[in-house]
């Protein structure tokens, strides 16, 4: 065998070599991308369909004020640039109870007829919108705000990167509609 068989016959087999390693790299790529996408959308879990909700303790949601003001909520809500549509809830659904959210929106939940917040005391600080006195109660990715100086308690619960447009509006809606009564701190 002269020099440059020898070679050739050397060359062929890490040829062949790389080509097999290159195909098996793009062939594990593409099947990752296949499986890796398969059932996903663009869309979050749970951000899309009737929002499921659990019922909660709200004595006075069948209330009055509570049916005017399910009847007077806006249609969308803002949420930073963006507007939120109204949200079907899932049956059964709680009473008294309106969300607004899309595909690339958490919901913005509001719930009207509940008991007086353990948490508001005559030390509490509130948060004024639109002559709307709110307490706010902070959790993990959100934050429930009170409405607590009308004669039902309503809740709204804003996700943390919602800004202030959703207690803006609705605490424009309960201005409008409601009668603004005395903070009751005490039970």
């Amino acid at each position: 065998m002269t020099q440059q068989e020898s070679t050739s016959t050397l060359s062929r087999p890490s040829l062949v070599a790389v080509g097999l390693a290159v195909l098996l790299v793009v062939g594990v790529a593409a099947l990752g991308l296949v499986l890796g996408t398969r059932g996903q959308t663009e869309d979050a879990p749970g951000r899309t369909g009737p929002l499921a909700l659990v019922s909660i303790d709200a004595p006075d949601a069948g209330s009055q004020p509570c049916a005017s003001l399910i009847e007077k909520l806006p249609a969308g809500l803002p949420s930073g640039k963006d507007t939120l549509p109204r949200r079907e809830i899932a049956s059964p659904a709680p009473p008294a109870t309106v969300a607004w959210g899309d595909a690339q929106h958490d919901p913005v939940v509001l719930r009207c007829g509940l008991p007086r917040p353990t948490e508001l005391s005559a030390t509490s600080q509130l948060r004024v919108i639109s002559d709307v006195q709110w307490l706010q109660l902070p959790g993990s990715g959100s934050s429930t705000w009170v409405i607590v100086d009308r004669s039902a308690y309503i809740a709204l619960t804003v996700p943390d990167d919602a800004g202030t447009g959703p207690l803006q509006d609705i605490s424009t809606t309960v201005r409008d509609l409601l009668p603004k009564q005395p903070v009751k701190t005490t039970p």
